[in-house]
């Protein structure tokens, strides 16, 4: 969650590797996410507060580093109300699930998105590196496909939360 700010700031620097800056705090802050959890889980050292904090981290990451994107137009704002929105929908239902003593696990279609989202947001924050040179949006189709698991994984949530109310589970 530290580097968010961090990220924030650096993306706004009056600096020519002002994104350049941004886009490795930002793989930074992934990958001790990464590491963190790794870490957590090796040693059982889960938490019910690392459980809450570790899913607000990455939703402040990734939407941070959006938004941003967005503002100076490298980013469809639709793309990231979309993405937005379903971290609204999903933290929603988990919610509602948690509160009448269910747990909705993690599923792959999230699991995949937030990949996707890894990889796109370093990719449109560098202008689309290397497949810029070949005329390939390679930064914009994978965030497109992001954007399609986005929905699909709120979808799976949605079900995954119905399908365990029908079976009390």
């Amino acid at each position: 969650m530290f580097c968010v700010p961090v990220m924030i700031a650096c993306f706004y620097l009056q600096t020519e590797y002002n994104y350049l800056i941004a886009t490795v705090v930002f793989i930074i802050a992934y990958i001790t996410d990464i590491i963190d959890g790794w870490y957590a889980r090796k040693y059982n050292m889960i938490t019910d507060f690392g459980k809450l904090m570790d899913p607000m981290a990455d939703k402040l990451l990734t939407a941070g580093a959006i938004i941003m994107l967005n503002s100076v137009g490298k980013l469809n704002p639709i793309y990231t109300f979309i993405i937005i929105g379903r971290e609204f929908v999903v933290s929603a239902v988990r919610l509602v699930a948690a509160s009448e003593g269910n747990v909705i696990a993690a599923g792959v279609w999230g699991k995949l998105k937030t990949i996707s989202q890894a990889i796109a947001i370093p990719l449109i924050m560098l202008d689309n590196p290397i497949f810029r040179n070949i005329n390939v949006p390679f930064d914009m189709i994978v965030m497109t496909i992001s954007v399609i698991l986005s929905i699909w994984s709120a979808i799976d949530y949605i079900y995954k939360y119905i399908r365990g109310k029908k079976y009390g589970s």
